[in-house]
């Protein structure tokens, strides 16, 4: 069975005020005294918390996993690891993927990070936000790139599943994911062509790094990429979500379009030849919508439901689902993520029944460590 792997980036913020704080060293200096301080500790961070690229924003990353229940189960432990590490730093953590109050970010310092800044002014500086990013292990290159081919046309489902960032600089946005708009002003984000075969996949890279535009291959932002760290395939489209059982939804959606992807490519059935400009469409439509909208049918890319395009996608899976043990849990959690909506619809919400977005930040640093 595949593995499977999640990374969250989370919002540092002011337990009173709701503003995001500045102490994304602090809380890493105190994950790497916790790991100095374990019986036979050395130094390693604990379930590799890393910086980003903003000092109110800090990451971790799950081991790789084959069970879903598992998965959950480190996802709700790392999240309230993480916020042992913030309070030390006088701040709380809110799995929000931007937010709600005005804020004027900190690039964390280091040469790739002020590099970041000067080539790519206020993009760069304006870039606080949060994803959540799903690996699945692949055999090969040409098989990653294989599934890369083939799973084009449902991301944008997947972002409209994970929709979790409806405020930006105090205002609603009027989207779902407005992170997924401020991530695609990137030059190298979005999605991408089909590529064929893993020697042109790399060819692409090798020439996007020639223009000079990008600093190095951590900068190729595709909306799927093969990792240039492990042997997995990394789906990147998802907000981070405020309910620890969504990203184990999606971790399982997204193993499930592996697998069926892969199974396609050794059966020698072709990838769906839809035009990226079409797919641009589709993650546009996915942002804005959410759940509460319409969104492009996957197969057709006509308007159709969100009900629907959800549906087609479990459809399109059930079947690696069923072998993987996942049919259940998936039909259960897409009934319940229709059911209460997604982080988006959280949030505004409780700014509905809420007296300012400060108390929706509250709210949703204590649902963020829910079990």
């Amino acid at each position: 069975m595949r593995s499977v792997g999640v990374e969250e980036e989370l919002l540092l913020v002011d337990a009173d005020s709701g503003a995001p704080l500045a102490v994304s060293e602090a809380v890493l200096a105190s994950a790497e005294r916790s790991a100095w301080q374990r019986p036979g500790g050395n130094g390693r961070r604990d379930h590799e918390f890393e910086k980003e690229l903003q000092k109110e924003q800090v990451e971790f990353a799950t081991r790789p996993l084959t069970g879903m229940g598992e998965l959950q189960e480190e996802i709700v432990r790392i999240r309230r690891e993480a916020a042992h590490h913030a309070a030390s730093a006088g701040a709380v953590v809110a799995a929000v993927a931007t937010s709600p109050l005005p804020v004027k970010p900190s690039l964390n310092a280091g040469r790739r990070y002020r590099w970041l800044g000067e080539q790519f002014g206020l993009t760069a500086q304006e870039q606080l936000t949060c994803g959540c990013h799903v690996h699945v292990s692949v055999a090969s290159d040409e098989e990653g790139v294989a599934v890369l081919d083939r799973i084009r046309p449902w991301l944008a489902v997947l972002t409209a599943m994970s929709a979790n960032s409806p405020f930006w600089q105090g205002e609603d946005s009027g989207y779902g994911s407005y992170r997924s708009r401020v991530w695609n002003r990137w030059p190298s984000a979005g999605p991408a062509d089909v590529f064929g075969s893993a020697d042109r996949y790399h060819e692409q890279v090798s020439a996007m790094l020639g223009t000079g535009v990008l600093r190095d291959e951590g900068m190729i932002y595709f909306d799927a990429r093969l990792s240039a760290t492990y042997p997995t395939v990394e789906i990147r489209v998802a907000d981070v979500c405020l309910d620890a059982s969504t990203p184990v939804l999606l971790a399982a959606l997204v193993r499930g379009l592996v697998e069926t992807a892969a199974r396609g490519w050794q059966d020698g059935r072709p990838p769906p030849r839809i035009a990226t400009s079409l797919l641009r469409l589709a993650s546009w439509r996915a942002g804005r919508s959410g759940l509460d909208g319409p969104l492009m049918h996957p197969e057709t890319m006509r308007e159709t439901s969100a009900e629907v395009a959800v549906e087609a996608l479990y459809q399109h899976v059930r079947t690696a689902l069923q072998d993987h043990g996942d049919d259940e849990r998936v039909r259960e959690g897409v009934a319940h993520l229709h059911e209460r909506g997604n982080g988006a619809r959280t949030q505004r919400r409780l700014r509905a029944d809420g007296p300012d977005l400060a108390s929706v930040v509250a709210r949703c640093a204590e649902l963020t460590l829910r079990s």
